[in-house]
């Protein structure tokens, strides 16, 4: 089926079919003199449908021909992907020549049904201390990096996607939403340089593309890892930025002539957050473990879009601009952040109980702050003094050494077992290590 261009609207194109061959919404255009694809978004009437362009709409001109291809916009997957960049429409951006492509998928799907899905608590290691005591990561489950700008969201990824890669032999899938190109491109070599490139799929659609790009960027890869998943692999999902997501979707929207809801956000905002974490799920051929960087806009987590969020999560990392200027690193608040998995039957005794000791002496040195401030801490009590000491110890020891952060640091990056990190906070909270100067557990792995 045949149409033409009526109107040009930024990244939204009107196009004008025969009566009764109007395609159907998700179906992709394609604009063959100028190898333009665009994705149908509205059918308005009168044979007219609205649609949004996957690249810069510089050069279309009115009564333009466009070809319906009858599908959706299709996704090559598989392991011909591994080790590839590509972008929104499957195609490879890394100048490494074509892909040998064996099979292609919609990016539109429906997620998993009940009956396929499954569930399961085991528990996820991740080598990183504050990660595996505090907010231990559920396999197969969903984790959100919350944060503002520049406080290490894209750091603790990388650190992540490299331990899972690496210690676990684990299959990655990286997909850049609305990011910076730099970023991007400090990434692909990190990779490289690690050796683990052959172990990822990364999928770019960058700030400087179009908004129809950085929308629908997020479902190629998904589309992707839902593959290696349905092989029979455990995937680790990397999203980076979800917040870019549902700026895109902002911009869309408001081409589309919808009427903004809180904050000028989209109206449908929690309708397209739901269908796009509905997907990612576990099921009884394989799992995905969802790693999503989340942008705070001014450090306000009641935004609606981290707020949309929250709800779909199973563990939350909130990264702070506070702990990031004491030069802790990574800047986890162990206050702020939570999982559902830190349970005793999950976890067991010992890792609840050695957890919540450690919240306990950090909230409650969080409460003397003030005190001390004002009056000094020689006016403690020896039990709060005791308190304090150690707390300031459990707070320098949750800092760590990063294997992606060796070039900055020069310190030799470390990957902690669970074992060993709660034998080492246990020790801290009980005391073992009160005459030891509180310097001596920055930056550093076991004790």
């Amino acid at each position: 089926m045949i149409g033409r261009i009526i109107q040009v609207l930024g990244s939204i194109i009107e196009i004008e079919f025969k009566k009764n061959n109007i395609p159907k919404i998700y179906n992709a255009l394609y604009i063959p003199n100028l190898n333009i694809y665009l994705e149908v978004q509205q059918q308005i009437g009168n044979n007219l449908i609205k649609a949004i362009a996957f690249g810069t709409t510089n050069g279309i001109k009115r009564n333009t021909l466009v070809i319906d291809t009858g599908k959706p916009i299709l996704s090559p997957v598989g392991d011909v992907t591994l080790g590839r960049i590509l972008n929104v429409l499957g195609e490879p951006i890394d100048n490494k020549g074509k892909l040998n492509i064996l099979k292609k998928k919609p990016i539109h799907s429906m997620p998993p049904r009940f009956s396929d899905q499954k569930f399961n608590n085991n528990i996820l290691e991740t080598g990183i201390k504050v990660i595996d005591l505090l907010c231990p990561f559920l396999k197969g489950g969903k984790i959100g990096l919350f944060g503002g700008a520049g406080v290490g969201k894209t750091v603790n990824m990388m650190e992540l996607i490299r331990n899972i890669a690496i210690e676990h032999k684990g299959c990655s899938v990286f997909i850049g939403v609305g990011e910076r190109s730099r970023e991007g491109n400090d990434f692909y070599y990190e990779m490289k340089e690690s050796n683990v490139l052959n172990k990822v799929s990364l999928i770019y659609g960058q700030m400087n593309e179009p908004s129809g790009n950085r929308l629908r960027v997020a479902l190629t890869g998904l589309t992707i890892a839902e593959e290696f998943r349905d092989s029979g692999k455990d995937v680790l999902l990397f999203i980076d930025n979800i917040y870019r997501f549902t700026l895109a979707g902002t911009e869309v929207s408001a081409m589309l002539g919808r009427t903004p809801s809180a904050v000028g956000y989209q109206p449908t905002l929690a309708e397209e957050m739901g269908k796009l974490q509905e997907r990612i799920s576990s099921t009884n051929n394989g799992t995905i473990t969802s790693v999503q960087a989340i942008y705070v806009p001014a450090d306000d987590l009641t935004d609606p879009s981290p707020s949309t969020t929250f709800s779909h999560l199973d563990s939350t990392i909130v990264l702070s601009r506070q702990i990031a200027e004491l030069g802790i690193y990574p800047a986890i608040d162990p206050l702020e952040s939570y999982s559902k998995q830190l349970d005793p039957y999950i976890v067991g005794e010992d890792h609840y109980y050695v957890a919540n000791k450690v919240k306990f002496y950090l909230q409650k040195y969080k409460e003397l702050k003030d005190t001390i401030a004002i009056l000094g801490i020689d006016e403690l009590s020896e039990n709060d003094k005791i308190i304090v000491n150690r707390a300031r110890k459990l707070q320098k020891f949750l800092s760590q050494p990063f294997f992606v952060g060796e070039i900055f640091t020069n310190i030799k990056g470390q990957y902690i077992k669970i074992k060993d990190t709660i034998n080492c906070f246990k020790n801290i909270i009980n005391g073992v290590y009160d005459n030891i100067n509180e310097k001596n557990f920055y930056m550093i792995g076991k004790i």
